[in-house]
């Protein structure tokens, strides 16, 4: 909610240079890349805020951010991962504060549509998802907070969220082998670009070295956030994508965007899937309407339309 009046007066472009809200807290200034300085509003309309004060310090690098912690120059780093968190948590001091949010990570296949591809084989897939050491790569990133559901898109507590069997998520690299040989790859294939956000390369890195082990020879090509974003918009991906869904709603926002013709983020969709989706928008029984969207989400774990990686733990530190 914003005042429609200074809005007015000022114009898009002014209000971005001085906004004024309706929360607790007041803008003072903007340093593009550099901090947000807030002030408590007094006259907040539930109870001001204790914290008089909140600046917000832009720290790309993560062990430069451990450091300004421990130095006492800020009260709370954000995500902190790998040997740095397991440094956090042993610094006398300093408090490990892990948050699972809504974002889950996958493998995305948008070259599965195309017959001439080995990915349009689902043994291929689901070869691909066997290699991932969830539980390996959880436990040096993220100290095992991360949470490895088996559901490659809609988080645990959304709405409508469909529970897969364990096997959705299981590790095991001879069976993979196995599969890929079924599949006419026994001696495995070259995969090409394993495209993904370089704020998680970590991630990429520890699966681009999972799929190797199987034989699955993919180069990782990590992209800055916002040209990640618009290329995987544009559907000018191929190959593989490490596809991090992280919209708020339920699961069936995450369906539209991920799974459906015509989504945000659906480089291929299915004709029994959109037929769901169709169905479920109109549904007025909620219970109904929860079993065709728990229908669609078995559908997309049996043909490992996405491969699963886990729901993300943000791993931050206090003072």
């Amino acid at each position: 909610v914003v005042p429609k009046k200074y809005v007015e007066k000022v114009g898009a472009d002014g209000f971005k240079k001085a906004p004024i809200g309706a929360g607790p807290y007041k803008f003072v200034s903007f340093n593009p890349g550099v901090e947000l300085v807030l002030e408590a509003f007094d006259q907040y309309w539930r109870k001001p805020p204790s914290v008089k004060t909140l600046v917000f310090r832009v720290i790309p690098d993560e062990a430069t951010r451990l450091a300004a912690l421990k130095r006492g120059e800020v009260d709370i780093a954000y995500s902190i991962r790998g040997e740095l968190a397991e440094d956090l948590r042993n610094t006398a001091g300093l408090s490990l504060k892990p948050a699972l949010v809504q974002g889950v990570f996958c493998l995305y296949f948008p070259d599965q549509w195309d017959p001439k591809s080995p990915w349009h084989d689902e043994r291929v897939r689901r070869a691909a998802s066997l290699a991932i050491d969830r539980k390996g790569t959880n436990d040096a990133l993220t100290l095992g907070y991360s949470k490895v559901t088996g559901n490659p898109i809609v988080p645990d507590g959304y709405e409508f969220f469909w529970q897969p069997p364990e096997d959705a998520a299981a590790y095991d690299p001879e069976k993979a082998k196995k599969l890929l040989a079924e599949a006419g790859h026994p001696g495995g294939f070259d995969a090409g670009d394993y495209n993904c956000d370089s704020s998680y390369a970590n991630i990429g890195e520890a699966v681009v070295d999972n799929l190797a082990a199987v034989g699955i020879r993919a180069k990782l090509r990590p992209v800055e956030r916002a040209a990640f974003i618009k290329e995987y918009n544009e559907k000018k991906f191929k190959n593989i994508i490490q596809a991090g869904p992280g919209a708020f709603g339920n699961a069936a926002t995450r369906i539209e965007a991920q799974l459906v013709k015509g989504g945000t983020f659906s480089y291929g969709s299915y004709p029994d899937i959109d037929e769901l989706y169709q169905q479920q928008t109109v549904e007025l029984d909620r219970a109904k309407r929860e079993a065709i969207l728990h229908k669609i989400q078995q559908i997309m774990t049996e043909r490992v339309i996405y491969a699963p990686i886990w729901q993300l733990a943000f791993i931050n530190g206090t003072g």
